[in-house]
């Protein structure tokens, strides 16, 4: 978990009494009157903890599935797999930090993983473009994609973007084609591939790694056409608006999942997936298991029947 912690708005009253419990601990007293004290701020803080995320917002999920100390791609891959070798460049232009991708394994099987990275620290999300892609990470990323089917690689894909970088250099060198072979290709790839949204799945910047034959959204991620502030600055003119857009976006995984637009929400620890890495990690661990177990046993040809079909559904859920 990362050494700083930030704290959100409401999570604040939680912070304070985990504060106060900590203060005593540090006390190192017998007395039973400290010990009782101890026990009383200890229960009420874990109803406080309950009652807070069993009512959260949409606002409220947006804030946490963009929590500064919300796990990224390079955590989940070193928690998950083993023999990582990360593989760089697109062999057209350029590195694509936006995006890490590799080889590796898990579970003992050998898979590509293709994840967006936003970093952590200042000079690490200079380094990867706070997660905002240009075409060379997508490029990449079909590059690794096309790895994997040429060796019958299984792949993962984590994805955790506001959307593709929407600068001028990405125009220049052709965003909107880099997204739409992207989608393209990875919908007639020949091996089974896994997405999960981890954070933000922001746009056609979340499209471009997310067309899979299974969809897995963290609990309290988002994906959406459009980030909340972006809708209320075309709407209403005023990204103020920004909370009433993300009620009306329909982008939380309980949302997206009555919608059929994703396949399965992974739980995250009481308070967030920021709160415990591990447990995040064992968690998503179990879902992708059971995942790689049912596709692993699929012949190509009923992988991309299904696969089809599944894009389709999708496509008459969303109107499009």
């Amino acid at each position: 978990m990362a050494d700083l912690i930030e704290t959100l708005s409401f999570e604040r009253p939680i912070q304070e009494l985990e504060e106060k419990i900590s203060e005593l601990k540090r006390v190192q007293s017998p007395d039973h009157d400290v010990q009782e004290a101890i026990e009383k701020l200890t229960t009420s803080a874990e109803k406080l903890k309950k009652k807070t995320f069993s009512k959260l917002t949409c606002d409220q999920i947006v804030a946490l599935a963009r929590h500064p100390n919300r796990p990224h791609s390079s955590d989940y891959i070193k928690r998950l797999f083993t023999d990582f070798q990360e593989l760089h460049g697109d062999r057209h232009y350029g590195a694509g930090h936006a995006i890490i991708s590799g080889i590796a394994r898990f579970q003992g099987q050998s898979c590509v993983i293709i994840g967006q990275e936003k970093g952590r620290d200042t000079a690490l999300r200079l380094k990867h473009n706070f997660g905002m892609p240009l075409p060379e990470g997508y490029r990449k990323a079909l590059r690794m994609m096309q790895l994997a089917e040429r060796f019958e690689l299984p792949i993962f894909t984590f994805i955790d973007t506001p959307g593709a970088y929407p600068g001028i250099d990405a125009e220049e060198h052709n965003q909107s084609e880099a997204i739409a072979k992207n989608l393209f290709e990875f919908s007639t790839c020949k091996s089974p591939i896994i997405c999960t949204i981890i954070g933000e799945g922001g746009s056609g910047g979340a499209l471009a790694i997310g067309v899979g034959d299974v969809t897995l959204m963290c609990q309290y991620s988002i994906y959406s056409v459009i980030s909340p502030e972006g809708c209320a600055s075309i709407l209403w003119k005023n990204t103020q608006k920004a909370s009433e857009a993300a009620e009306a976006l329909n982008l939380t995984a309980t949302q997206l999942m009555k919608h059929q637009l994703i396949d399965h929400i992974i739980p995250e620890p009481l308070c967030g997936a920021h709160t415990d890495y591990d447990q995040m990690a064992d968690n998503l661990r179990n879902v992708l298991i059971e995942q790689l177990n049912h596709f692993n046993h699929l012949p190509t040809e009923q992988l991309l029947k299904r696969r089809y079909e599944k894009l389709m559904l999708e496509h008459i859920s969303t109107g499009s």
